[in-house]
Order: C-alpha cells, then structure tokens, then sequence
C-alpha cells in the first residue's frame, strides 16, 4: 500500500510505450495457465501464430519470443549474418542509435546514415550508399519503421524501391515496434525480410512479448549465418511453431492477452486502427502548431501516427515541464531520450485510445504550459477540437 494520497479519476498515460491496457485483455490474461505440450495450448498456439500474420500483413511465418523488443532485434541479426557483415544503418533516432550499438557488440560493421533526428530514413540517401556497394557487400539494410524518440516515421515502401532500382541483394530489416497496428505496414507486398515488433505498443498489451517476421529469402540466410544464437534461434522456433508450441516454456497468459489483441484490432478493421492513429496524430500537431510550438519531425511526410515530439522554447527544461504535468494533472508525457533530454517531451496517441482521450491529454498539456509558464499561445485544444469533429462530419454525412 502507498502512503500518498489518492488521486481520483484515471492516470493518463501518454507514453508511446507501454500503453494503456484494455480491460478485454487484462480479463482474457486473469486465467489459470496451461499444459504447454497439451492440446488446449495447441489450439490457443495455432491461433495466435496464424492470428498475429494479419497484422504484419504476411502469409510467411512470426514468430513470437517471450522478451522485449530488444530480443527480436538480436534475433533479426544474429539469425541472418556473420561475424564481420557489413550492414547499413540509418540513424533516425535514438533506437536506431542503440540498434547500431548492438551490431557492434555482435561483431557486424556497421556502415551509418547519419540524420538531424528530424526525419525518418532517406531512400534517396540510402539508394546512395548501396549504388557505391559494387561489390554487394552490404548483407542487410536496418531502418527503424517508426522512430518512437524523434515522432518520424520511414517510408518502407520507398526503401523497398530503391533496394529493387539497385537491384542490391541486401537483406530488408526493420524495427515496427512502435508501428505495428498503429502506422500501415506491408510485410510480404514491400517484400521486407525481417521485422520486428513487442507487445506493450500498438497491440495494447504489457510488455513481455515480441514478434519477428521473416521472409524465405531471410530463413535461406539463418541456413549459412555464422553468428551464435541459442535462444533466439528461429529453427529451433520454426521447428516446434508448425505444430503450435514453442521450444521453452511460453508465456502462457500473455498469449491469451495476445489472442484477444488480435480480435480487438480485427473486429476495429486493421485499416480502421491506421486511418484513427493518423486522425489522433494530426489533431495533436495541429493543437501543437496552434500553441505557437515546434512539432520535431520536420516533413509531413514522415510524420508518426503514434506519438508527436514537441521541442520546448530555448531557456525551458521539458523534464521539469514533465514533472510539472504529472504532479499537477496526473498525466505521464514521454521523456525526450539522448540528444533530446531535456529539450522535448512526446505526446502519445498510440494504442487504445480515442478522441476524447486525446483531447484530454492536450488540455493537460495546454493548462500545464500556463502552470510552468512556457510561452504559448492559447487555442491548441480548440484547434485540435475542430480538427476532429470536421473529420466526423465526413463519415456522417456519407451515412446520411
């Protein structure tokens, strides 16, 4: 038990990770556990195995490790590449940043496309650097999907194109992990070869789980990848996922969490889940833009669906306006990470969220900058008001 005193009504969570919990879910978790070689977790296997290829959009296999996203990463790396690889990279932020970090620790060189943290990955740039590979020794491009820290988003579809103009032989690898079922992801039609993704973002639920999609192009790489893997290893996964089971005990609750994900998002329609992530987003940066601040990502075109990056006026701290938010409004806003420490806070709108909620995080916001006295201008929550109920107005009048 605490000792501080209650705070009445909800804590608005608008971290873009973990996110808020539906109660559907945390009820389809609160079960017994099962036999994991038996047959009733055979079936709850099997669906969730055949279930989760929906959201990736793929017919190939996903497989489902009990760890965080990091875990899939290694997985990604360790399953497709030797000692000594050449892999380019595309540092958009700070998980691209820690992405790099973990190639090194594995013995890959890794080649870098630096950024300003205000984009997400350049095709042009990287279309480049593969154009000088004459000798095709690049194994693997690795561009984060949706750069939680900077708010930007990569085009995938546009990496895929310059991959094919080269015609480069590299592998497509990408971290969704804050873009799965939140930002529209084709795994199999943009023809990527691994991506990774956890549970605790746009699928709703606590962290604990992440997820790898591969194409045959990169299984036929693990056949002859010399780097060491034991646990992450995807043969010994694929082995035992053909009939529903795992290699080591799974998490079993989390699966039924998982289960339920899956059908939440489904019944939604997986398009209805993108068009009102992108519908939330342009309601914060318009609130944003109408308060007088500066919205990170710099080109529309790469803007997030899943969460926004504010940069806070020169001569104020974001961490202490952070503070300021928690303790006077109940609402967690996202720290800014690395080079932004202190210079940005995010605003989540990722997950199990709707209008409203993200109204109230933007009055939160508003009567926050007022409290801590950062210039603004006022209005941003009445802009992002119209905004939204504009965009009602179009489904309305079509069913009329």
């Amino acid at each position: 038990m605490s000792n501080e005193p209650r705070r009445p009504g909800r804590h608005f969570l608008q971290i873009p990770g973990p996110t808020p919990v539906p109660e559907q879910i945390l009820a389809a978790m609160n079960r017994q556990v099962l036999d994991h070689r038996g047959p009733d977790f055979q079936k709850l296997g099997k669906r969730v195995l055949a279930g989760i290829k929906t959201l990736f959009k793929t017919q190939g296999h996903v497989i489902i490790y009990p760890s965080s996203g990091t875990g899939a990463w290694e997985a990604a790396l360790s399953n497709t590449l030797s000692p000594g690889d050449r892999v380019l990279m595309v540092e958009t932020g700070q998980f691209a940043v820690l992405w790099k970090q973990m190639a090194d620790r594995l013995g890959l060189r890794a080649e870098v496309i630096q950024t300003d943290w205000r984009i997400g990955a350049d095709a042009e740039e990287i279309e480049v650097h593969l154009k000088k590979d004459k000798a095709r020794a690049i194994k693997a491009v690795c561009v984060v999907h949706n750069e939680t820290s900077t708010g930007c988003r990569t085009r995938l579809d546009e990496v895929r194109r310059v991959l094919d103009a080269t015609d480069h032989p590299a592998l497509l690898m990408t971290d969704s992990i804050s873009g799965l079922a939140a930002a529209d992801l084709r795994h199999d039609e943009w023809r990527i070869d691994v991506t990774v993704a956890g549970s605790q973002k746009g699928l709703m639920m606590p962290p604990g789980l992440s997820f790898t999609a591969i194409s045959d192009k990169a299984i036929a790489a693990s056949k002859s990848a010399e780097l060491k893997r034991s646990y992450f290893s995807w043969e010994d996964m694929l082995a035992f996922n053909g009939d529903g089971y795992f290699p080591y005990t799974p998490a079993t609750s989390l699966l039924y969490g998982l289960d339920e994900a899956i059908n939440l998002i489904n019944s939604e329609g997986l398009e209805n889940v993108f068009a009102r992530h992108n519908r939330l987003a342009e309601a914060t940066r318009t609130a944003v833009r109408a308060w007088g601040l500066e919205v990170n990502c710099r080109d529309a075109k790469y803007d997030s669906p899943a969460v926004t990056t504010v940069l806070m006026p020169e001569g104020h701290n974001a961490d202490s306006f952070r503070k300021l938010a928690l303790e006077s409004f109940n609402m967690s806003l996202g720290t800014g990470l690395n080079k932004l420490a202190g210079k940005a806070f995010r605003i989540a709108h990722l997950g199990d969220t709707n209008e409203l909620t993200v109204l109230g995080a933007l009055t939160g916001v508003e009567m926050a900058l007022e409290v801590a006295g950062v210039p603004h201008k006022k209005g941003g929550v009445q802009a992002a008001m119209s905004y939204i109920a504009d965009s009602a107005k179009i489904p309305a009048a079509k069913a009329a």
